[in-house]
């Protein structure tokens, strides 16, 4: 007898495992081709059904756009004013709202509003690489201390109690205010120094979690090595929580960089901060309120952006969630 197909266009037959069929429309047949978690019938990943949760959330669209008009004016100041932060009129000083200049002028009659953009550069830089290299070697730390134990695990324990017990702000005084250089690294040097233990215990009880799971013993058991059961097993299901803390921990890192440089010890002038922009205009709040209002606003608004970013993140990565 010829083979029944699966299904047609108005109507399908499928099977029910005991010899029988049963009639199906044809949408019915269509989910049962392709299977409930994809198309052809392939298992959705984690980070699949993440992404795919992240792009319905408006959360996560909101401080996106945030954060990507952020990043343009970082790299392309240019784009939304033609000024120079570091040309200052004192006879303008303190000065409301004029044409050409929204924000207005602050206590040394430097434009507000193109100081505010140009602030933009360095609280993103300072962020992101801040992130980048406390989840590297946090990451590093935690992972072979979960995954190998031992004596490294209890050296790396003892260590970030150590750090942990360092005040962040009172640490960024004694150690930045030897600092001479106006650049951005001395003070993302402090935060990798004084942020990797976080992420280090993250990594870690991530690592032990995953090391535990069958397809790391049958790896194991099939002689992988360590190298590869860590890059190619064990990392890609224990970087989730890892992403998720680093990504809120950004927005606290551009909060820190402005605290530090309000208390003198962080970016200094002529650098463009908005930590500096905020400690030049705290004395003159009650004439010049502008001036001390707008670096302010955008500092919380690009700290809140983040924020949300993270925690949408979490949402969309937590399996507990869902």
């Amino acid at each position: 007898m010829p083979e029944q197909p699966r299904y047609e266009r108005k109507g399908a037959v499928a099977g029910t495992g005991m010899g029988g069929a049963m009639d199906l429309a044809a949408s019915e047949a269509t989910t049962l081709e392709r299977g409930p978690e994809g198309p052809a019938g392939r298992p959705r990943s984690l980070w699949s059904d993440a992404w795919r949760d992240l792009r319905r959330n408006p959360v996560f669209l909101l401080s996106a756009l945030v954060i990507l008009f952020l990043v343009l004016i970082s790299l392309w100041p240019s784009l939304i004013t033609a000024g120079n932060p570091l040309s200052c009129e004192l006879s303008k000083a303190q000065e409301g709202s004029q044409p050409g200049h929204p924000f207005g002028f602050d206590g040394q009659g430097c434009d507000v509003y193109t100081r505010t953009v140009y602030g933009a550069r360095t609280s993103v830089t300072v962020g992101v690489c801040a992130t980048l290299g406390v989840a590297v070697l946090g990451s590093v730390l935690g992972g072979l201390a979960g995954y190998f134990g031992g004596g490294w695990d209890a050296i790396l324990s003892r260590a970030t109690d150590i750090f942990f017990a360092i005040p962040v702000v009172l640490g960024g005084l004694v150690l930045l205010s030897v600092v001479t250089s106006n650049t951005v690294w001395p003070v993302v040097g402090f935060i990798v120094l004084l942020g990797w233990p976080q992420i280090s215990r993250i990594a870690r009880g991530a690592v032990i979690t995953a090391r535990q799971h069958d397809y790391v013993q049958a790896a194991r058991a099939l002689g992988a090595s360590d190298t590869r059961i860590l890059l190619r097993h064990i990392a890609p299901n224990a970087i989730a929580p890892v992403i998720v803390v680093a990504t809120i921990a950004l927005g606290t890192y551009i909060a820190l960089e402005a605290t530090l440089s309000y208390l003198g010890v962080g970016l200094k002038p002529p650098s463009v901060s908005w930590g500096i922009d905020i400690s030049a205009a705290s004395p003159y709040i009650r004439n010049a309120p502008h001036a001390l209002l707008w670096p302010s606003g955008a500092l919380a608004i690009t700290v809140l952006a983040f924020i949300m970013l993270g925690d949408a993140v979490r949402d969309a990565l937590d399996p507990k969630l869902r």
